[in-house]
């Protein structure tokens, strides 16, 4: 049987950005992006430009400098939406608009108010609108997998006579299984009469667990392209994983018949990056790309591994970009060894980065006896991100004790010079929470905080994620130490900034640098 190609649409940056507590910037989105784009992604979903100025900002500034890929925005199935679209990606070298209306008869009579012909009109006409202004246009059906299939068949018939190259299948709600939604796909195949004119793509979410064997299950039946996200992100349960829909098809391709595109040695460094910056911890068990995805415990295990790893081992930690190498650098590596690890790992960075990470590694490296592969990657994408910084923590103090109150004292740099305090806590990370508070001078509304250790050992690098709250959004922070209490600060502060780059001062502010 021919092996076939399949498209991935990548769509962490539309559907992915859904994900509670998930707020990205610009700059972050067109990293993500840049990343994607080396990942060798066929569609970025940018975003949705008509949601807000800074989605519409965002993907603009994706499709004037993300080469590669094909560019989508989405847009409802209204002529507002569309414009805005087509204005946002109209810089891109392959611009995409993806319009949507649901077509199922719970959305029809609820939240639509429409009967089944008038939006048979308002999707044509979406369709043909969207025709006008690119030559790449996508249709979606939300809630494809509750529709009725003769109904959904007449929908897609419609769209693509009008113009749609790409009809979108999406199981909007994750509630088919893979048997029913490969036969949809099937029976979409034998009853679209102009089918042939356009390609099957699939969007599933997962909140029953079968995302990705339900897109796997379409892939089997036909369908040409699979929408996904890195990690698994989206609203809900999140979206079908990117990173397993690929491996599944290049492990078992023999079976499906099918591969991609993807470049699979960006996989686990995409997967962290985007883990980084949106905040959103990989769980360790994770498949493709948890810590455990390739450690074997078990005794039984680790003898056959030794013998061939092929015994446990079905696809290789290479494969999606992970290194088995353990220890690679100390104090006493000069730059040149510096640079020829970043190049063994996979990352072509510019001289002024590399200046600015080497910095970075021998700052560490005199704070650390031994300096793992794990660790250069988590400066790698350690980044300010934010801009400009209201506020840089200089100077932290915590005395704290089973027989004491935690005190913590913090000093940070502003625009306008030095802010101060000290606070009492619960413990030593809360005290310190509590003087940057102070030091801020407004009130912060923590909302979770995670540490863990990037690698082993009793210097190990310590990595904390914090989350604050305000006006109903949530935004993280990060902040890399072998100080689990600078680690835990710096990311409280991170937060701040974000935050205050997205909604500005609170009125109480008075603190330096407003």
């Amino acid at each position: 049987m021919e092996t076939r190609s399949i498209q991935i649409f990548d769509t962490t940056l539309r559907d992915g950005e859904q994900t509670p507590g998930v707020s990205l910037q610009t700059e972050e989105k067109v990293e993500i992006a840049l990343a994607l784009a080396k990942l060798n992604v066929d569609v970025i979903e940018a975003g949705f430009p008509v949601a807000s100025p800074g989605d519409f900002e965002a993907v603009s500034q994706i499709a004037a400098r993300v080469k590669g890929p094909i560019i989508a925005a989405l847009a409802r199935a209204n002529e507002k939406d569309i414009e805005t679209a087509y204005k946002a990606v109209r810089k891109a070298e392959r611009p995409r608009i993806h319009t949507f209306i649901a077509t199922s008869d719970i959305h029809l009579e609820h939240k639509l108010k429409l009967t089944r012909e008038q939006l048979l009109e308002r999707a044509e006409q979406a369709v043909r609108y969207a025709k006008d202004k690119v030559s790449d246009v996508e249709f979606s059906a939300e809630d494809a997998s509750r529709s009725d299939w003769d109904f959904l068949c007449q929908v897609y018939e419609r769209v693509i006579a009008a113009g749609a190259n790409v009809i979108n299948v999406p199981d909007t709600v994750g509630y088919t299984t893979p048997a029913e939604f490969g036969a949809l796909i099937t029976y979409i195949r034998e009853h679209v009469p102009n089918i042939d004119q356009a390609t099957i793509s699939v969007h599933c979410h997962d909140d029953l667990g079968m995302a990705v064997a339900n897109s796997l299950a379409a892939v089997a039946a036909g369908a040409g392209q699979v929408e996904c996200t890195v990690n698994g992100l989206g609203e809900r349960a999140g979206n079908a994983a990117m990173e397993e829909l690929v491996m599944a098809l290049n492990t078992r391709r023999e079976y499906y018949h099918a591969l991609t595109n993807i470049n699979t040695r960006q996989i686990y460094r995409t997967s962290r990056l985007v883990s980084t910056l949106t905040g959103t911890a990989v769980p360790p068990n994770k498949a493709v790309v948890g810590d455990n995805a390739f450690a074997h415990e078990s005794g039984i295990h680790q003898h056959g591994m030794l013998n061939n790893p092929l015994t446990y081992e079905i696809m290789s930690p290479e494969s999606v970009g992970v290194s088995r190498s353990a220890i690679v650098l100390g104090k006493h590596s000069g730059r040149h060894a510096f640079e020829e690890r970043l190049k063994y790992l996979g990352y072509e960075l510019d001289a002024d980065a590399i200046n600015q990470l080497f910095v970075k590694f021998k700052d560490l490296a005199d704070r650390k006896k031994m300096v793992f592969d794990k660790d250069i990657e988590a400066l790698i994408v350690e980044k300010a991100a934010v801009r400009p910084e209201w506020y840089t923590l200089e100077y932290h103090h915590v005395a704290s004790g089973n027989k004491m109150v935690a005190t913590a004292s913090v000093q940070l740099r502003t625009s306008a010079g030095i802010c101060e305090a000290a606070s009492c806590g619960t413990g030593p990370v809360d005290a310190a929470f509590k003087a940057i508070e102070q030091a801020v001078g407004f009130p912060v509304g923590l909302h979770d905080y995670q540490l863990k250790a990037v690698t082993g050992g009793e210097d190990a690098l310590g990595e904390a994620t914090v989350w604050i709250e305000r006006d109903g959004r949530t935004f993280s922070g990060r902040g890399l130490s072998i100080d689990v209490i600078e680690a835990s600060a710096k990311a409280y502060v991170n937060a701040i900034n974000k935050m205050l780059a997205v909604c500005g001062f609170p009125d109480i502010q008075q603190a330096a640098g407003r």
